[in-house]
């Protein structure tokens, strides 16, 4: 069996019957010996593995992790890279595939296969409303824009925006908008909705209030501003998606951490305590990968998909050692070879 370029040694035969009891044990010691160094040789260089960087063509970078134990735990089991190689969001309301992930400007572009799109028309299929975790560090951008269609006027207040605040200042922000801009310049199908199609933007300011929207809704779409980098007002356009946006934990700690001077580690936490870890090639530290401390910070299970691997073969591999020392201990001293049924090795 083969584990991270080591060989994991299960079975070693001991069988010259013509060696004295005193070698006998030797041999016996030696075996348990390398049994259990090999297996300690597999867990450290799996543990010591680094995180992935990447999902398909999307680069994974601090704060977030698809391994756990990886970038930080605030951001803990957000993200997936499913077995297709596609990165996935996860939420209350379900995964859902990540299309753009930006640093620079922190945020994640998402989209949600049971929202209306160009190719539905005026047939509108069963949605659910998107949510997010409050307890986590995400928030619905402002740039985004919700569009609902065939909303019930005797439960949604449906009216141009500019007009209904006038009237109502106070409830101005309760109006579903049928002047907005999206409703008549749909993009990319901009006469996708027929005439008998009714079209109001509104931005929910909670799950809550978009569950709602959605009872008296036939459907709903989230549109997104891109930012396309021309001089303004021409570096934005319109197209589907939910903005998430998140923020980025600084801390001196992680940028001790990546600094290439002091060995460039990444940084993680301890998935039992969730404290910070940097992440060496040669071990696991609380502060730098050139710390003096390195090897005395090493801590096995930190990265999810190590854990199971060890427990494979690691795990058995000392569990016989430390059976079989016992074993010949309690009955030393002993012959080679199979003596009885007591003494066997399998």
């Amino acid at each position: 069996m083969s584990l991270m370029g080591y060989s994991l040694i299960t079975y070693i035969p001991i069988s010259i019957s013509n060696l004295s009891s005193s070698s006998c044990f030797h041999s016996l010691y030696v075996s348990i010996i390398l049994i259990i160094s090999f297996a300690f040789l597999n867990l450290t260089a799996v543990q010591a593995s680094y995180c992935r960087t990447s999902c398909g063509n999307i680069p994974i970078n601090y704060p977030f992790g698809i391994d756990d134990g990886c970038g930080s735990p605030s951001y803990r089991h957000i993200l997936v890279c499913s077995d297709t190689g596609k990165l996935e969001f996860r939420s209350p309301s379900g995964r859902y595939q990540v299309h753009g992930l930006s640093y620079s400007d922190p945020h994640i572009l998402i989209t949600d296969p049971f929202m209306w799109n160009c190719q539905d028309r005026d047939h509108f299929r069963a949605t659910r409303p998107f949510s997010l975790d409050t307890s986590t560090p995400f928030s619905l951008s402002t740039q985004n824009d919700y569009l609902f269609f065939n909303c019930s006027e005797d439960k949604v207040i449906v009216e141009p925006k500019p007009i209904f605040c006038q009237r109502f200042p106070d409830r101005c922000d309760s109006s579903c908008d049928t002047a907005s801009y999206l409703c008549r310049h749909l993009p990319n199908c901009a006469s996708a909705l027929t005439t008998s199609t009714s079209c109001c933007s509104y931005y929910p300011k909670a799950s809550e209030s978009l569950r709602l929207m959605l009872k008296y809704c036939a459907s709903y779409t989230s549109i997104y501003w891109k930012n396309v980098g021309d001089n303004p007002p021409y570096d934005q356009v319109p197209d589907y998606g939910i903005r998430v946006d998140f923020d980025i934990p600084v801390t001196t700690r992680c940028l001790q951490c990546q600094d290439m001077s002091k060995g460039g580690g990444t940084c993680g936490f301890d998935t039992l305590t969730q404290s910070f870890l940097c992440l060496c090639g040669q071990g696991n530290v609380t502060t730098h990968c050139k710390a003096q401390d390195v090897s005395s910070h090493k801590k096995v299970g930190v990265i999810a998909g190590t854990v199971t691997g060890v427990s494979a073969a690691g795990t058995i591999g000392v569990g016989a050692g430390i059976w079989l020392w016992r074993k010949v201990r309690a009955k030393a001293p002993v012959t080679c070879g199979v003596q009885t049924n007591e003494n066997r090795l399998f």
